[in-house]
């Protein structure tokens, strides 16, 4: 193989068989001959399933002729013309966020870390409640209200987030999410009295939901469907690690300190990096980035012809709020999102149970301070080491010794050998939901019966492994599911799953403890894991049967 610059002055010019019969195919007469040979070209794919382009000099030489060619003649230049003189916009080749080089793609993984910001602020303020309730004077149940409200705001914004990113492009909304997000934190360092935290939270939680809908969408903007198992593992696990991450940090923060106020401005702080972080995440979103490309190519020719497919059906900002407030209640009777949302509902609100049943199983029963109950939380985190780990060998080697113990399949292996012998097929995803739901009954019996005063503490926290593990690999592959199944309203699916998510997750604060209280710890750990034995079936049926299911909806796709 010829290198680089050999390649530049190599006659004749080095393509392939196929390359060079379309280029000799080419009738030269034409003034924009070698225009139309690149287009084509560009077009033909390689023995490896790849696009082969041109040399570098012969590369730019086309590119110019093909955007000479896009002024003089739009459909000869590569866009369409419609039957009232528009020009539809098109792509040129590496715009178009599929086509993204590997690192540029990486860096819209950083939309993860906001889900992460935001994830911290449902949880730091469970290191300290009874602090918070003291200092504000008010009963438990009250102060449980502080997450109960944040909470139940994700299942509110995305109704509104999701039809605007649509309308405007992912990072305006990401932007104006967690500026909000900032802003509406800061009563709850400062307030006074219970009412202005309450009322700080509930609006922070409605503010700072978008990332928690967009994120998936930014995904699907770029990662190609085989690609997309180690964004989404990503992605998925954020969701998880900031739950758990928050009370040890909440924990700790508030007994060094000695105020549960500094757990808030620790929050404030973390966010306004946030907001900072984000300036730097590119737009993804493909019809919003075409638009700009048209109105460029409008300033630069005087002109109003350049336009896009999008914008030629685009419903109005009335139209599109609408459809997007009914959208996802039209969602809610798809048979995959019933079940999926069920059980990731029940998954999620297992890990706000954790929130309160582990400062019961390690501070009341065991006699634990505030800091080291959080410190139990860290057996769940090292969970998600695991799951990164067994997600793709390609990650970081972080806690692959404990990945050797509790190895499960490589899902994106599996994946691609599902594909290979099956198409592209969201069922290739369930791998690791199936081996959760497995391992998720198991850790709940092992945490209600080991959770007595003369047990040991590593009973527990031999529990939270297997539950953090199981809790995280349901959720990878259902969300991973969900979004493969329904990518053409795949904003409105997310959405749809994350306010009854965030509706049951936010009623947890509110019952949780006196069930635990009430039936004693035991049996209340053993109603939970037998309500995850009844569910575990749901994965194993949509492995089977989900094209059946996919075939009879008119939203899925096929």
């Amino acid at each position: 193989m010829l290198e680089p610059v050999e390649a530049e002055f190599a006659k004749p010019p080095i393509y392939n068989d196929a390359q060079e019969e379309v280029f000799q195919s080419e009738e030269t007469e034409e003034p924009n001959a070698i225009t139309h040979a690149a287009n084509n070209l560009t077009r033909v794919e390689t023995r490896e399933g790849r696009q082969a382009s041109p040399t570098h000099s012969q590369s730019s030489t086309l590119q110019n002729n093909r955007v000479a060619a896009k002024l003089d003649d739009p459909e000869k230049g590569g866009y369409q013309k419609t039957a009232d003189g528009k020009i539809l916009v098109t792509f040129d080749v590496g715009e178009d966020p599929k086509e993204w080089t590997k690192f540029h793609k990486l860096a819209t993984i950083t939309a993860s870390t906001l889900c992460l910001t935001v994830a911290l602020g449902s949880a730091m303020p469970t290191g300290d409640l009874p602090g918070a309730a003291e200092g504000l004077h008010v009963s438990d149940e009250v102060i449980y209200l502080t997450i109960t409200l944040f909470v139940a705001g994700f299942g509110i914004g995305p109704l509104f987030f999701a039809p605007l990113s649509e309308l405007y492009g992912r990072q305006p909304v990401y932007m104006v999410s967690i500026i909000f997000y900032f802003f509406f934190t800061l009563p709850s360092c400062l307030a006074k009295n219970v009412a202005t935290t309450l009322a700080g939270r509930m609006i922070a939680g409605i503010a700072s939901s978008a990332p928690f809908t967009n994120v998936g969408g930014t995904i699907a903007d770029v990662w190609a469907v085989q690609d997309r198992g180690i964004p989404m593992a990503i992605y998925s696990s954020t969701l998880f690690m900031g739950p758990c991450l928050g009370p040890l940090f909440g924990g700790w923060i508030s007994l060094k300190t000695g105020t549960w106020r500094w757990i808030y401005w620790v929050l404030f702080i973390t966010i306004g990096a946030s907001c900072i972080l984000c300036l730097f995440n590119p737009e993804t979103l493909a019809p919003v980035l075409l638009r700009k490309k048209a109105k460029k190519l409008n300033k630069q020719h005087n002109t109003d012809a350049y336009t896009t497919e999008a914008d030629l059906h685009r419903p109005s900002f009335r139209t599109a709020i609408t459809t997007a407030l009914i959208r996802p209640f039209v969602m809610m009777v798809e048979p995959i999102i019933i079940l999926f949302t069920f059980y990731l509902s029940f998954v999620y609100a297992l890990l706000y149970a954790t929130f309160f049943a582990f400062p019961i199983a390690f501070e009341e029963i065991r006699g634990w301070n505030m800091g080291m109950t959080g410190v139990s939380f860290v057996s769940i985190i090292a969970s998600f080491f695991i799951l990164l780990r067994t997600e793709a060998d390609s990650l970081p080697q972080i806690g692959i010794f404990l990945a050797n113990v509790l190895i499960m399949p490589l899902q994106e292996r599996l994946y691609r050998k599902y594909t290979a012998k099956h198409g592209s097929s969201p069922e290739g995803r369930l791998y690791t939901m199936m081996i959760g739901a497995i391992v998720l009954p198991p850790a709940l019996f092992i945490l209600a019966f080991t959770s007595y005063p003369g047990v040991s503490w590593v009973g527990p926290c031999i529990c939270g492994i297997m539950f953090g593990f199981a809790m995280v690999s349901i959720y990878i592959s259902g969300n991973s599911y969900i979004v493969d199944s329904y990518s053409n309203v795949a904003a409105s699916a997310i959405s749809s799953k994350n306010m009854i998510r965030s509706f049951v997750g936010a009623s947890v604060p509110l019952w949780i403890t006196q069930l635990f209280h009430n039936l004693g710890f035991q049996y209340a750990g053993l109603f939970l894991a037998l309500v995850s034995v009844i569910l575990m079936p749901i994965p194993f049926f949509f492995f089977w049967k989900g094209a059946w299911v996919r075939s009879k909806s008119d939203k899925a796709n096929r």
